[in-house]
């Protein structure tokens, strides 16, 4: 519509109406179609998003105001409140989110700038060992070179030494190889001369000493057979001397024997002969002799001590004395006792 519209439109609608009239219809169109617009959003809505809202109710009002010979040039939405302070709540809340929003941002805003930091340090970090590593490197293949070339020249000079101490070594040995030649034909002229020697010595040894000592050892050999001869038949004679001597004592020994045992038989003959009166003439005549020999011993003794507390001399001799029969029995098999127990007086 145009302004002329507008003006003719509104003529129409308003004339001879105050003003106060003009904007209370005004006011009451807006109205309804405000709350139209509310009940088709939230409240959150409403309350974030003003802009639209203020838009919504442009677009809606602006038919019937046109109709009215008004055209709505600005709307906007002053405030918004309600009576139960819901909305306040919300700001609040708004409040909260953007100051925490707010903090996180200064919040990444500072890590960002510390990671920037970080990595700008970082870069120029690098770039420090980095020209630093390229300085060790070089440093190193220097020293690696300097060793290589070291090396070498250490080579060479020791192939040097070598092939100088080599050729001195051959040289010397070609030396000692001639030496060693000169020696042995000295040597072999020694070994002639010496060879010549030891046949001169050979012969004259033969001459002096080999063929006197050959004839000295013929000389005793020929001795040594004759002793070697007389030994065997002395050693054969005496051989045959001690066989006869051994063969005569043998045969001593056994007439000896056989005479002693005709003796004995015929004593034993005799002795069956005697009566008990015989046998106790024998015994009597012996016990003499018997303690002859007993007594013997005493008869080289000075002094007898007898040792204790009594005079048991005629005791001890006692007892030697009962000791007689039993040795005479076993040595004659007589029972002495038993005989002179018939003995008349005897007890």
């Amino acid at each position: 519509m145009t302004e002329q519209e507008f003006l003719s439109t509104a003529a129409e609608q308003f004339l001879g109406k105050d003003i106060e009239h003009v904007k209370a219809v005004i006011l009451q169109t807006l109205e309804g179609h405000l709350r139209a617009i509310l009940g088709t959003l939230t409240v959150e809505e409403v309350y974030r998003d003003r802009d639209q809202f203020a838009s919504l109710v442009r677009e809606v009002a602006a038919p019937d105001i046109g109709r009215m010979g008004i055209e709505i040039l600005s709307f906007t939405i002053k405030d918004v409140f309600d009576q139960v302070e819901y909305l306040t709540s919300l700001g609040k809340a708004r409040t909260a989110a953007v100051k925490r929003d707010a903090d996180i941002g200064v919040a990444q805003a500072e890590r960002d700038a510390g990671i920037r930091e970080a990595e700008c340090d970082k870069s120029a970090m690098d770039v420090k060992y980095g020209a630093n590593t390229k300085i060790e490197d070089s440093h190193r293949m220097f020293q690696l070179q300097k060793a290589q070339f070291d090396a070498e020249v250490n080579t060479r000079q020791a192939e040097a030494a070598l092939a100088y101490e080599l050729q001195a070594a051959k040289l010397a040995q070609k030396i000692r190889g001639e030496e060693m030649e000169i020696d042995v034909v000295e040597r072999r002229k020694d070994i002639a001369v010496e060879e010549k020697e030891i046949l001169r010595r050979e012969k004259e040894l033969t001459a002096t000493i080999r063929l006197p000592a050959e004839a000295e050892a013929y000389r005793l050999e020929m001795i040594a057979q004759g002793k070697r001869t007389q030994t065997v038949e002395s050693a054969r004679a005496e051989a045959e001397k001690i066989k006869m001597t051994g063969a005569a004592e043998a045969y001593a020994i056994e007439a000896v024997g056989k005479a002693d045992a005709e003796r004995m038989r015929l004593r034993a003959a005799a002795y069956k002969q005697y009566d008990e009166a015989a046998v106790l003439s024998l015994v009597l005549d012996t016990l003499p002799k018997l303690a002859a020999e007993v007594a013997a011993p005493l008869a080289k003794t000075d002094e007898i001590i007898l040792l204790g507390g009594d005079d048991r001399t005629s005791q001890e001799v006692a007892k030697l004395c009962s000791q007689l029969p039993p040795t005479v029995q076993a040595l004659t098999g007589i029972d002495i006792s038993k005989i002179l127990t018939k003995i008349p007086g005897a007890k």
